[in-house]
């Protein structure tokens, strides 16, 4: 089978995984295992693959923040029901240079909640490691929130890889919602580079001051609530702050404010650098939906490359 039969029967694969209600499509066209998952910590892990390769061959960051994030709030979600909507209020990673290697396993640990809030906050950390060591920690803050007006929140399936494969899907199988996605897919594979940076949508540009993005906003990138996925957008804060510096900058730390859904046709991301120093720079990324409305604030850190 060649890349982009692979790729494409991946795309439908998780099509198919996307009719059982509770999870989204993202992580059913990654395939998320969730291991384990209890009151105390949530084990999970995605595998590489063409599907979700960068241009360098890592899992793209993308990926990787939809796993930390999904981890994160898998805990908390243990404490309150799996059915519960969870909005990310914050998220934070710590990179240490290791590559996001081979197979992405996350573990993250419930910190307890917020005392003494009119709401449900929960509060966890997390660690992702792949082949190569520990790639990643960091932390993260939930909100337990009501589903919107006429949306029905079903529970997270908990899917592991000796869970039974689903019915096999053709293009004929295809409703209009679902073609999209797959019409998508064929898109961002006949364009150059990586695939999943393509389906996503992270086609970031330099600006004078930092760099842009705009990304389509649908269903290959949305929430259980039809909201674009906080991961998504962590993955295109990263991707639009990189763009405004070098090519041999790293991402060495990132933290991000959730401050409203994704919501509208298009999001927008514009970075500008704060900070550019010799050995470390910081970027600052704003990204922003319908009606110009801000959706996260990020700070990202980079360190120069070196020799070593």
């Amino acid at each position: 089978m060649d890349r982009r039969q692979l790729i494409r029967r991946r795309v439908l694969r998780g099509i198919a995984l996307n009719r059982q209600a509770g999870l989204h499509f993202p992580g059913n066209f990654l395939d998320i295992s969730f291991d384990r998952v209890a009151r105390d910590a949530s084990h999970l892990s995605v595998d590489a693959g063409a599907w979700c390769s960068d241009a360098d061959g890592q899992t793209d960051f993308g990926s990787l923040a939809i796993l930390a994030d999904l981890a994160l709030a898998a805990c908390t979600r243990a404490h309150l029901g799996r059915a519960t909507r969870l909005a990310t209020v914050s998220m934070h990673l710590q990179f240490t240079g290791i590559p996001r290697s081979g197979r992405l396993e996350a573990v993250g640990e419930f910190e307890g909640f917020f005392r003494n809030a009119a709401g449900r906050l929960g509060m966890s950390r997390v660690a992702v490691a792949g082949s190569a060591g520990q790639v990643c920690y960091g932390s993260g803050s939930f909100m337990a929130l009501q589903p919107p007006r006429n949306v029905t929140l079903h529970p997270v399936p908990l899917r592991t890889r000796k869970s039974p494969e689903p019915r096999r899907l053709v293009e004929s199988d295809l409703d209009s919602r679902e073609i999209k996605i797959l019409r998508r897919a064929d898109a961002a594979l006949a364009q150059r580079g990586s695939f999943v940076a393509n389906f996503w949508g992270y086609h970031p540009s330099r600006t004078e001051v930092g760099a842009k993005c705009v990304l389509e906003n649908g269903l290959h990138v949305g929430n259980r609530v039809g909201h674009a996925q906080g991961g998504i957008l962590l993955g295109m804060a990263a991707a639009t702050a990189a763009a405004a510096l070098p090519a041999h900058w790293s991402l060495s730390g990132i933290s991000a404010w959730y401050t409203s859904p994704g919501e509208g046709q298009a999001l927008r991301a514009s970075s500008k650098i704060v900070h550019h120093g010799r050995l470390t720079a910081v970027v600052r990324t704003r990204i922003t939906g319908r009606n110009r409305r801000r959706v996260l604030e990020v700070v990202t850190t980079h360190c120069a490359a070196g020799s070593g």
